[in-house]
């Protein structure tokens, strides 16, 4: 933790026209009990940003500094989840006969004090397109043309219906045109162009949303103050009134939970802007001047099958395997209730696409009547054993010697998890599955690997039997089950890590991505979590419940949301006490 003692040292590191900034930072930071009244909030995050340029940044922490900088045309509202006007000015407007789109947007500036317009729209579009922009492309490569119509409005036309348009495409951040013009234009032709665009800085980045960043010490802090130029000041979108009604953001990076927590408790930050974990809590929870807030996240955790090879590629091992696994005893014991079970891909949280009535493996069931169960699935699909886990008075026994269906001895199957100090979670999920299926005799371990290695095993080599891994922010739109179980993402380094290979998954895939009726394309999903859930490629297991802190002396107005109270909604809202 950094003392102000060690940081007033710091303060000699700094060019002279950020010593003034920096000690008004470090003015804030030794009155922790007037942060409220200077109107700024100190939020304590464990890593700082790896870059602020939108292009490059794919990282959590840049990405949540970057969200109160570039501006969307529409915005997920956190109680409905619906997508609001934004940037945009009303709903858009989409003929389906001719496959155009237009959008008006309402009047903002930019936080240089120029016009936003829709040739920032057109640019932004132009840009993701020409240069197939990394984690953009995708939701643009089927827009056959973006103009600006006039000052204050968009077309969009499509080469085909697409259903990520209205929920990834209109939900892109959008640049300014000004800032990039010149930049695009100095590298026209250049064949290390991208990696120019991602690798560029601006001094002063121009942004639309509520704060823009004003100093970052690397290392110990990011400044963000309070943007005069923001659109959403004094405005109701969304049924929300916005400020922001503070001056600015501090975030502080500290590296470690343990430090960040002490902090909190001490009254040197506001708000801890992570998961708190369960061993924390009950040092917390009682503390008065502390206030948790409890939210679910768009998130899945899950073991997976690797369907290249046996006995993975068994149905009826799958099944059995999804049968024994007690995914209460998971939330309960290992999440110390700090979670949901979860029976599909999509988290119940997605209320619009989640099917709750997919295949539930095992559920509702004891110990023994799991071990009876898979029993009998792998009993009827062929397997033997020489003594079974199940005897001919109907007991449960230890069982040994088991063969596949062909009379071969089941071989060793691995489970890779992350090491325990990277996901104690997960980690644990995987020893208890070890001892879960040895109960039917089928000789596993549970191995930890580092993450690094663990993502190249699995997703590029395709190298492994079994996996524990998970998603902790999922997109509220279910298109990512196509690319995690589509056929053609079964290659190296594509979404389809089980090498699932289902024609009429691939259709329905397929066919959802291409329907922009979103009571058909909801039919379409529950169909592809059905067949999903018959034929597990994946097992998913929980939902960890996001526990975040404030000080309850300080700052009043927190949006509890899908994900957490840590949001733009939050951060446009809040007042000092």
């Amino acid at each position: 933790m950094v003392t102000i003692k060690k940081f007033r040292r710091l303060l000699l590191n700094l060019p002279a026209a950020a010593l003034l900034a920096a000690i008004a930072v470090l003015a804030v930071w030794a009155a922790p009990a007037q942060s409220a009244g200077n109107g700024i909030l100190k939020i304590g995050v464990l890593e700082e940003p790896k870059s602020l340029n939108l292009w490059l940044a794919s990282d959590a922490w840049s990405n949540r500094i970057l969200s109160l900088m570039y501006q969307p045309l529409y915005l997920r509202e956190p109680n409905s989840m619906e997508l609001v006007p934004w940037l945009a000015a009303e709903q858009p407007d989409f003929d389906h006969k001719t496959l155009t789109c237009t959008v008006k947007l309402r009047p903002a500036k930019w936080s240089d004090g120029s016009d936003f317009t829709a040739e920032d729209v057109v640019f932004t579009g132009h840009m993701i397109y020409l240069y197939q922009m990394p984690r953009h492309y995708s939701k643009w490569k089927f827009i056959e043309k973006v103009e600006a119509v006039d000052k204050h409005t968009v077309r969009f036309v499509l080469n085909k219906p697409m259903a990520i348009f209205l929920s990834r495409t209109l939900t892109t951040p959008i640049v300014q045109k000004k800032q990039w013009a010149s930049l695009v234009k100095q590298l026209e032709g250049s064949e290390r162009a991208l990696q120019e665009i991602l690798q560029h800085d601006f001094e002063e980045p121009s942004v639309t949303g509520p704060f823009v960043v004003d100093k970052w010490k690397k290392g110990v802090f990011v400044y963000m103050k309070k943007n005069p130029h923001f659109f959403g000041q004094g405005q109701t979108i969304g049924g929300h009134k916005l400020g922001p009604h503070i001056k600015g953001i501090i975030f502080k990076i500290y590296g470690t939970a343990d430090a960040a927590i002490l902090a909190l408790r001490k009254g040197d930050i506001d708000f801890y802007w992570n998961d708190i974990q369960a061993g924390y809590l009950k040092s917390i929870e009682n503390d008065p001047d502390i206030k948790l807030f409890t939210n679910t996240k768009s998130g899945v955790y899950y073991l997976g099958f690797n369907l290249r090879r046996a006995p993975m590629d068994d149905v009826a091992f799958r099944r059995a395997v999804a049968t024994l696994i007690a995914k209460e005893f998971i939330i309960k014991r290992i999440l110390q209730g700090y979670g949901e079970v979860l029976h599909s891909m999509i988290p119940p949280g997605n209320e619009v696409f989640y099917n709750p009535n997919v295949p539930k493996h095992g559920a509702g069931l004891d110990r023994a009547q799991r071990v009876k169960a898979a029993y009998e699935i792998l009993s009827r699909a062929g397997y033997t054993w020489e003594t079974p886990p199940v005897d001919a008075q109907g007991k449960v026994q230890k069982a040994r010697g088991i063969k596949t269906p062909d009379g071969k001895p089941l071989r060793e199957v691995v489970i890779l998890t992350p090491p325990a100090d990277y996901d104690p979670h997960r980690a644990m999920s995987g020893q208890m599955i070890q001892e879960w299926l040895r109960e039917v005799g089928i000789p596993v371990v549970s191995r930890p690997m580092a993450f690094g290695a663990l993502i190249q095993t699995v997703k590029t080599q395709h190298d492994f039997d079994c996996f524990v891994l998970g998603y902790g922010k999922l997109a509220l739109d279910p298109g990512y089950l196509r690319a995690f179980f589509h056929s053609s993402q079964d290659k190296p380094k594509g979404w389809n890590m089980s090498g699932y290979n289902n024609p009429e998954f691939d259709q329905l895939a397929t066919e959802s991505d291409e329907t922009m009726d979103t009571a058909k394309r909801r039919d379409l999903i529950f169909k592809m979590q059905e067949i999903l859930m018959s034929e597990v490629p994946y097992i998913p297991l929980y939902n960890p419940v996001l526990v975040e802190g404030v000080r309850a002396d300080r700052f009043t107005g927190w949006v509890p949301a899908l994900g957490g109270i840590g949001n733009i909604w939050s951060l446009c809202e809040i007042q000092a006490k």
